[in-house]
């Protein structure tokens, strides 16, 4: 049985939306790929991508989540030392 408006949570939703459930990467045309011993790890790329899918952990930059990467190259721009190119997905 469907829910009256009165019944339902502010906004409609039961739990907040999240891109986690659905990996969203398989219609990118490129993909980045990372040289991990270029790599200074500071974290420019971790914090401006838009799909947070470049994990992580104590201070050092983890491969990207390719499920998630929607390929922008904004990753790649931004690299101070240039370890991140951009190749066409296969």
């Amino acid at each position: 049985m469907k829910k009256s408006w009165k019944e339902m949570d502010i906004g409609g939703l039961t739990e907040a939306a999240s891109s986690l459930k659905f990996k969203t990467g398989s219609w990118k045309s490129f993909k980045p790929i990372t040289d991990l011993k270029k790599c200074i790890n500071c974290m420019i790329c971790v914090v401006n991508c838009p799909e947070d899918c470049i994990p992580s952990k104590d201070g050092k930059r983890k491969d990207t989540d390719l499920d998630f990467c929607k390929g922008c190259g904004i990753c790649a721009k931004i690299c101070p030392v240039k370890c991140i190119k951009m190749e066409e997905e296969q």
